[in-house]
């Protein structure tokens, strides 16, 4: 994670159902889904002004930390999580038991 990013605090927006980063006036968000202790990861999308800066990763590594922190396990919808997943097995660790780590 880019260092810029380290202390700005994530926000799990539960009226939206989505957990955000908000950088520069602008927000990157993961939408999601909650049900018995597992979180399903639907899509993450940062604004173009934040594109480039890795403000999309940043908000995927803080969630999965979220996810882990608080007991639930990950069921990774987004494709952008999945890539993440791929290039960063160790949080394997966190997935849902229903399911495969690729």
């Amino acid at each position: 994670m880019n260092e810029e990013y380290v202390a700005i605090p994530l926000v799990k927006n539960q009226e939206d159902k989505r957990f955000e980063l908000k950088i520069d006036g602008y927000t990157a968000f993961i939408d999601y889904k909650e049900h018995d202790k597992k979180i399903w990861l639907i899509h993450t999308e940062a604004p173009a002004e934040l594109q480039g800066r890795g403000a999309a990763t940043a908000v995927i590594e803080k969630t999965l930390a979220y996810i882990e922190e608080n007991g639930y396990t990950l069921i990774p919808i987004c494709p952008l999580v999945a890539a993440y997943l791929k290039r960063h097995p160790d949080w394997n660790r966190i997935l849902d038991p229903s399911v495969k780590p690729h």
